[in-house]
């Protein structure tokens, strides 16, 4: 149970205050912030993978395991996003490299057409969506595991999700959108983050071959993402290195917080 609810709070939470940020701080952050945002936490989110989901899994089923949940884990979201891409009508091109924020999370008529805002709102939450639940899978089988380690998991994929809930709120924002509803789109972009704990707790209730395999897949899912999608969007976007000596302070401080706690 407090797995689930470590789960609800990174996704839910983590999300929602991103949104809450951009909605009555900030309003509509430059995406030069927002991408530096990001590649931060793309550097915690690599921290949590190689210093705590992978030394997990090889502590419970060696370095085979390891690597086979590696690779699943990067093949789902491989074919996630194909899917997302279907969904949104992504050409093969565009899909390859963007050039904004809203781009990336496939929300750009967002900004042009108030009137596709349930439309286009439904598929922004598939895209968010997708990426939230390896995220819940690795908290709820970490929990399943170790409290702690769940817990430590779901505050750092909480300050991952912040940043992305920022992302997601400004093109919304600027096109006019209740800034309540903005708030509670966010915060509904995480919800599927309890999903994946659900299917981490069921699964790590199984075997620690069960929990390493989860861990490992939940791992190669977050790196996939960091370094196939946030860091080349974000050296895209931002036209400098200042995005690569980000994401290396966000993995060294994910380092420190990993072997603190």
């Amino acid at each position: 149970m407090q797995a689930l609810l470590f789960s609800a709070i990174a996704g839910i939470c983590g999300t929602g205050l991103g949104g809450l940020i951009s909605a009555i701080i900030l309003r509509k952050p430059s995406e030069k912030l927002t991408c530096w945002m990001l590649t931060f936490a793309a550097g915690v989110m690599t921290s949590i993978v190689c210093f705590g989901l992978v030394p997990e899994a090889i502590t419970l089923s060696g370095i085979v395991v390891s690597a086979i949940g590696l690779i699943i884990g990067i093949v789902v979201i491989l074919i996630l996003n194909r899917v997302v891409d279907r969904v949104t009508k992504v050409s093969a091109i565009d899909s390859v490299v963007h050039h904004t924020p809203e781009d990336l999370y496939h929300e750009g008529s967002l900004i042009h057409n108030r009137e596709k805002l349930v439309k286009s709102g439904v598929v922004m939450l598939i895209a968010i969506g997708l990426h939230n639940i390896p995220e819940g899978l690795a908290i709820g089988a970490g929990g399943s595991h170790d409290i702690q380690l769940g817990a430590l998991l779901a505050v750092m994929i909480a300050l991952h999700n912040i940043p992305e809930g920022m992302a997601i709120a400004a093109p919304l924002l600027a096109g006019g959108v209740n800034r309540g509803k903005v708030i509670g789109l966010t915060a509904m972009s995480g919800a599927p983050t309890l999903i994946g704990g659900l299917i981490g707790v069921l699964l790590g209730s199984i075997s620690d071959f069960a929990i390493a395999l989860c861990l490992a897949a939940a791992g190669g899912a977050m790196l996939y993402v960091v370094f196939g999608e946030i860091i080349p969007q974000a050296v895209v976007m931002t036209r400098n290195r200042i995005a690569t000596i980000i994401t290396l302070f966000g993995l060294l401080v994910g380092l420190i917080i990993t072997q603190v706690f």
